[in-house]
């Protein structure tokens, strides 16, 4: 295998999230009077920081998100979580996989810890976690498609940037993957690969992982 780290992105790669965090997100902001879609939301604010929000509607309106935005939207999308979040499907047959070969792997997402934990406790994959290995852009100054976020998950993991692979699913965060100098692979099961541009290859079902890596399920 050509890589010493496996970075992945949580929300959509690990736990089928986005689809729930993206229904609450549309949902707040048209209850506050910023009509979206779930739809508007992927294209939006897919993959980023939840600063973008607050940007992306006073850039857009001139209004400012209320002072408890963050707060709320974390509360709801957690609550959504306990209901309804799963693991992406083939998701512990890789990380069982990795582990099995001695590969180190981490994750690096644009959501809190606290919202990492959550899912992952609902998914049931929080014994596939140490906390050391959990990296999130409340960690850095900025989130992606900043490299930040990737650089500082591979400096604490101690890994050369050119030695680890991301996996991806949203454009940002192929971005920052590129930018930090690592390749990066899409996984397609929510957003097709011409959505996707600048992946060093693409998937859509996560037992293929393995095999891009050249690594034996």
């Amino acid at each position: 295998m050509g890589y010493d780290l496996v970075i992945f992105d949580n929300d959509g790669v690990l736990v089928d999230s986005e689809p729930i965090a993206n229904n609450v997100l549309a949902g707040y902001l048209t209850e506050l009077g910023h009509p979206t879609t779930y739809e508007e939301s992927v294209r939006d604010y897919m993959g980023a920081a939840v600063h973008r929000v607050h940007e992306l509607v006073l850039e857009r309106t001139g209004e400012r998100l209320p002072a408890d935005f963050d707060e709320t939207l974390q509360a709801r999308t957690c609550a959504a979580f306990e209901q309804e979040l799963k693991p992406v499907p083939g998701v512990e047959e890789v990380l069982g996989a990795l582990t099995a070969h001695g590969i180190g792997y981490c994750l690096a997402s644009s959501g809190s810890h606290e919202r990492i934990r959550v899912g992952h406790r609902v998914a049931g994959l929080d014994g596939w976690f140490e906390e050391e290995w959990i990296f999130s852009a409340d960690d850095v100054g900025r989130g992606k498609p900043a490299p930040d976020l990737y650089l500082h998950a591979a400096g604490q993991m101690g890994v050369e940037p050119a030695r680890c692979v991301v996996i991806e699913d949203s454009l940002r965060g192929i971005q920052a993957a590129a930018a930090a100098g690592m390749d990066v692979y899409g996984y397609t099961a929510l957003l097709p690969a011409e959505q996707l541009p600048g992946a060093t290859g693409y998937f859509g079902d996560m037992m293929q992982l393995p095999l891009l890596l050249q690594l034996p399920v």
